[in-house]
């Protein structure tokens, strides 16, 4: 059986840095012929609070399509940014609209933070573990923490070597988790 990958930018934010590097992602995943998707949460419906969430669970097609890529991924790599010493609220928002709990148990997850700041989305990477262990999905142990990211990554997507050496030893330990 071979196990299917899904990397999620986190956030909506337009020209986002997290979906850079899960562009990056992908590439390192693909150097070892491992074929991932990449979910941008800046595709969302702008109005899935409303019409795919709660009593409207499954009305909407756009967010029924991530559910079910969801449904068919064994393993997640989330690409975290830091908002407001946290995640993005709109990741939150889109783990919560998934099904429960169905979506996560059992299954396994990578967590890369990045932030502009000196944290390196520290708390926000420690905020999802723990939502993460309460849906029942095993976080890998190691989650680089990528800090001032403007000075590691350009808008070419070109990554500095030492965050690109951080990425690959994460990518190769978590293939064998």
């Amino acid at each position: 059986m071979t196990t299917k990958y899904t990397i999620i930018s986190g956030t909506n934010r337009k020209g986002a840095n997290s979906y850079l590097l899960g562009s990056i992602y992908r590439n390192l995943l693909a150097a070892k012929n491992i074929e991932a998707d990449l979910i941008d949460l800046e595709k969302l419906p702008p109005d899935f609070l409303f019409t795919a969430l709660y009593d409207n669970a499954n009305k909407d097609e756009v967010f029924n399509s991530y559910q079910s890529l969801i449904n068919n991924s064994d393993k997640f790599i989330f690409i975290i940014p830091e908002y407001n010493g946290s995640f993005p609220g709109v990741l939150k928002a889109f783990i919560d609209g998934l099904d429960y709990p169905s979506s996560f148990k059992h299954k396994k997850a990578a967590l890369v933070g990045h932030s502009a700041g000196t944290q390196g989305s520290a708390l926000a990477l420690s905020h999802l573990t723990d939502i993460f262990n309460y849906l029942g999905m095993h976080v890998y142990a190691m989650k680089p923490r990528l800090l001032h990211i403007e000075k590691h990554l350009n808008k070419e997507g070109e990554l500095s070597q030492n965050y690109l050496d951080l990425l690959r030893e994460q990518v190769d330990g978590f293939v064998r988790f």
